[in-house]
């Protein structure tokens, strides 16, 4: 369902990752925005600092100026806040934004910031872990190797001061040294039991090529196995759910941008309707 966006205030946080990629981008945002509604503009040093302009924002409506990190990181805290709900996001891409344009962002900085502005919320499915870590778009196992600069994990920090000390915890948990390429191993076959709403989709005696998992329509996540090809091409399995669990050793996986684990279990959620994201009026 779709809902238009009301409030004309814009709390604009841009990510420092994009101030430093790419100025003039970032200042054409901050221009169109300006123009259009009454705009308070947040320059974060860091994580911490995004996290506290994102959780004093009031009644203002965020827009992320960043890349799909700067997307998935405001997602994050949202939800761990039990925020998200209640608070539709808007985003002008800036950098690597593959996912946020998969969603339905234009990729262009003008087009993106008019949307801002005249789009309406809509409202997605969200697939959430058994670690409070969320997936906007697709999960695959096992993890592609990535660019050391797209392994580093992000950073999620808090927002409220009282609380400072327990969730510089959580930070530090959630953001331990850079992976280095070398440290994630190439795709190969896996063994892994990949259960849908409690059925087996494949057990730990079936190698595996790779599992996906994509959150779908009406809270429904759809799974597809490939299993290990010996000669002819094998044929996926495919499953649909709102839960899904995989077990196996020591696997690694891809969530939206980042690279998690490893892990022996994982349970993935879906939560229909969970957030919204501002996108341009369909015509």
């Amino acid at each position: 369902m779709a809902t238009f966006a009301t409030s004309d205030q814009l709390l604009v946080i841009i990510d420092p990752a994009a101030r430093h990629r790419d100025g003039e981008s970032v200042r054409i945002a901050k221009d169109v925005l300006s123009a259009g509604a009454t705009t308070k503009v947040c320059l974060p040093d860091g994580p911490e600092e995004f996290a506290r302009a994102l959780g004093r924002r009031g009644s203002r409506r965020p827009v992320v100026v960043g890349d799909d990190r700067a997307l998935v990181r405001a997602v994050t805290l949202l939800h761990r806040h039990r925020e998200l709900a209640g608070c539709a996001l808007s985003m002008v891409p800036v950098g690597e934004a593959a996912l946020a344009e998969s969603l339905g962002v234009p990729a262009g900085t003008v087009a993106a910031a008019r949307a801002v502005l005249d789009g309406v919320e809509r409202r997605l499915d969200l697939l959430v872990d058994d670690s409070d870590g969320v997936v906007l778009t697709a999960l695959g196992i096992p993890a592609a190797p990535v660019r050391a600069a797209s392994a580093e994990p992000m950073t999620v920090a808090p927002d409220r001061p009282r609380l400072r000390t327990r969730y510089r915890s959580l930070v530090r948990t959630l953001a331990p040294r850079p992976t280095r390429l070398a440290a994630v191993p190439a795709p190969g076959p896996s063994r892994l039991r990949v259960e849908v709403d409690g059925d087996t989709v494949v057990d730990l005696d079936q190698p595996v090529e790779a599992v996906s998992v994509t959150p779908g329509r009406l809270g429904i996540a759809e799974v597809e196995v490939r299993p290990l090809s010996l000669g002819a091409e094998a044929t996926p399995l495919r499953a649909s759910g709102r839960s899904v669990t995989v077990v196996g050793a020591d696997f690694r996986y891809r969530a939206d941008a980042a690279v998690a684990g490893p892990v022996r279990r994982r349970t993935w959620t879906v939560r229909e309707d969970a957030w919204a994201l501002t996108l341009p009026a369909r015509g």
